[in-house]
C-alpha cells in the first residue's frame, strides 16, 4: 500500500516490557479519514500498540510515521500536540474532577483558545456529559465515563483518534451509542479513529479495515466485511469466542 496518503504508518514495530516481546514487527497503516480495528484476544498485545505510538512504551526497532514525520522518538507531549490523542483501556478520567474540569484538562493539552467551540461540539456529541458538567467524573455511570473519556481526547482536536476499547465492560444500549458517535465523527468530520476492541462483530461493522492480532503479530487484515466473513475470525471472536 502507497504510504503517501496514510495519516499513520508502522513499519516493523517491535515493543518490548523488559525482555518480553509484547509486539514482534507490527505493520499498519491508518489512511485519512479511515476507520481501522485492531482486533484480538486478551493479552495479545494491543493496548501495547496502542501505548507504543503515543510513546510509552518506546518502540525498541521499526518506524512509526505520523502525518509524515518519524514520532518513534518523539516525546509523548510532543505527540498529542502533533494531532493525537487516546482515550486509553478503563477510561482514566479523574475522578476527583468534576466533568467540566476533565475537558478542560483535554483542552489544555494543546492549546485552549477553542474552548467554548469546542465544549459545545461535544456537548452536542454526548448532551448527558452537559447535564452533569458539574458532577465528579468518579460519580459517573461507567457508560459516562467512557463518554467523557472520548470527549475530553476530541478537546484537543486531534487528527487521529486512538480508542481502546470503549465498549468494555457497557451494556448493549450504550455501547451502540458509541460506535454510532464513533461513526458520526469519522462521516461528518472526517475524523481518522484507530480502534481497539474486543468486540470484534461491533468494531468489523463499524470499521473501514481491519487488523487481527495474535501474540503481538499481526496475522490477518483486510476490509471489515471480508474479515467479516474469515472463518477463522467468526470461529476466533464472533461464534462464542472473545467478544
Amino acid at each position: 500500500m502507497s504510504t503517501e496518503q496514510n495519516l499513520l504508518t508502522i513499519r516493523g514495530v517491535e515493543t518490548y516490557y523488559g525482555k518480553i516481546v509484547a509486539l514482534r514487527g507490527v505493520d499498519v497503516d491508518v489512511k485519512r479519514g479511515e476507520i481501522v480495528t485492531l482486533i484480538g484476544a486478551n493479552g495479545a498485545g494491543k493496548s501495547t500498540l496502542m501505548m507504543t505510538i503515543c510513546g510509552s512504551p518506546r518502540a525498541r526497532t521499526g518506524e512509526i510515521i505520523f502525518d509524515g514525520q518519524d514520532i518513534s522518538r518523539t516525546p509523548t507531549h510532543e505527540i498529542i500536540r502533533m494531532g493525537i490523542a487516546q482515550s486509553p483501556e478503563g477510561r482514566r478520567i479523574f475522578g476527583r474532577m468534576t466533568v467540566m474540569e476533565n475537558l478542560q484538562m483535554g483542552a489544555q493539552l494543546v492549546d485552549d483558545k477553542h474552548f467554548e467551540d469546542d465544549l459545545k461540539r461535544v456537548f452536542g456529541l454526548f448532551p448527558r456529559l452537559k447535564e452533569r458538567a458539574g458532577q465528579r467524573g468518579g460519580t459517573l455511570s461507567g457508560g459516562e465515563q467512557q463518554m467523557l473519556a472520548i470527549a475530553r481526547a476530541l478537546m484537543s482536536r486531534p487528527k487521529l483518534l486512538l480508542l481502546d476499547e470503549p465498549s468494555l465492560g457497557l451494556a448493549p444500549l450504550i455501547v451502540k451509542q458509541i460506535f454510532e458517535i464513533i461513526k458520526e465523527l469519522n462521516s461528518n468530520e472526517g475524523l481518522t479513529v484507530f480502534l481497539v476492541e474486543q468486540n470484534a462483530f461491533h468494531a468489523l461493522k463499524l470499521a473501514h479495515r481491519g487488523y487481527v492480532m495474535v501474540n503481538g503479530n499481526i496475522t490477518l487484515s483486510g476490509t471489515g466485511a471480508e474479515l467479516l466473513k474469515r472463518d477463522e475470525v467468526r470461529a476466533a471472536y464472533l461464534e462464542g469466542g472473545a467478544h
